[in-house]
């Protein structure tokens, strides 16, 4: 192999590991949901939900960590990754909560804890869950990275000018685009590193993210962003009521950190926000190191080794 070659390799990320078992769970509204499972079947157990137009694959870094001693269940969202796309009155967030309560329930025994982490809409997603039985049951803690609650299209700042009608309304059109994103090109990439990332991000990074958005199918990356252009779920921060520990990049355009100050603010039980200096909207995959830890971390104080929620979790919640 040549120089170059060996150079371009070692520069490319790591592929999550191929899953021990892969299963469908059904949701409320008949919709198939892919479900994997990584790691030990009877390890503390960590489930991973991700964002808008993302899948499985956003997670690889954690996967790849955790699943050494960890049960690893991620799945991917419908109509992303494995997951059909569903009818049009299908993508709201009272959907995912179901979906989220079929994943639960289709890999984790009756009042088994785990850590539940979620990355933007996976963030979206436990709050929309937060007062379901299926999250209370099974929720020892829960991790949020780089999302909000509302406020999505005033606030966000990958629209260059200041706030305002005009700012709103551009980034409104561009959560609803029906344009197809192509192939990934030089252009594509700096563009999604701008409105995504930090301006410090690793080129192999932007390259991961890059192919894992644009393998989104074009009708749920349009039906999702309208939801979340009309996004409102502070009721659901105001739910959620167990353990809950928050993260942001400091540079983060789509979900501000005003978002996750806010979040924290409202959290019934908030265990911090960590702000990833210079780091923006794709922590999971821009900060690895940091997002696994806090993952740890959690199951280390709330999940005991037998998958039931800790003593000091029940303590609190």
């Amino acid at each position: 192999m040549s120089r170059l070659l060996r150079r371009e390799a070692a520069r490319q990320v790591p592929a999550a590991p191929a899953p021990e078992r892969v299963l469908t769970a059904v949701s409320a509204d008949g919709s198939r949901i892919h479900v994997e499972l990584h790691g030990p079947e009877d390890a503390p157990a960590v489930v991973l939900a991700h964002g808008w137009t993302c899948s499985t694959h956003f997670w690889a870094a954690q996967i790849r960590d955790l699943a050494v001693d960890h049960r690893v269940i991620a799945y991917d969202q419908r109509g992303h990754g494995l997951t059909p796309a569903v009818g049009p009155g299908g993508y709201s967030t009272h959907a995912l909560a179901d979906d989220l309560e079929a994943v639960l329930a289709a890999t984790l025994a009756p009042g088994r804890g785990a850590v539940l982490a979620g990355h933007s809409m996976g963030g979206m997603t436990l709050m929309a869950a937060s007062r379901r039985p299926g999250l209370r049951e099974h929720a020892a803690a829960v991790l949020l990275c780089s999302t909000g609650s509302s406020r999505l299209v005033s606030d966000a700042l990958v629209v260059p000018i200041r706030a305002g009608g005009l700012r709103t309304r551009t980034t409104r059109a561009i959560l609803g685009a029906r344009a197809p994103l192509g192939p990934v090109t030089p252009v594509s990439r700096k563009v999604l590193k701008y409105g995504t990332m930090g301006p410090g991000s690793a080129p192999e990074r932007v390259e991961a993210c890059a192919r894992i958005v644009h393998a989104c199918p074009r009708k749920a990356r349009v039906a999702w962003g309208h939801v979340l252009a009309e996004l409102d779920l502070d009721a659901g921060v105001r739910g959620l009521r167990v353990p809950t520990a928050v993260i942001a990049g400091t540079a983060d355009r789509l979900t501000p950190p005003v978002h996750a100050r806010a979040i924290a603010a409202a959290l019934p039980q908030c265990l911090g926000l960590t702000e990833l200096t210079g780091m923006g909207h794709m922590t999971p995959v821009e900060a690895p190191e940091a997002v696994t830890a806090r993952i740890r971390e959690l199951v280390v104080r709330y999940v005991a080794v037998d998958g039931a929620g800790t003593a000091e979790k029940e303590e609190v919640a």
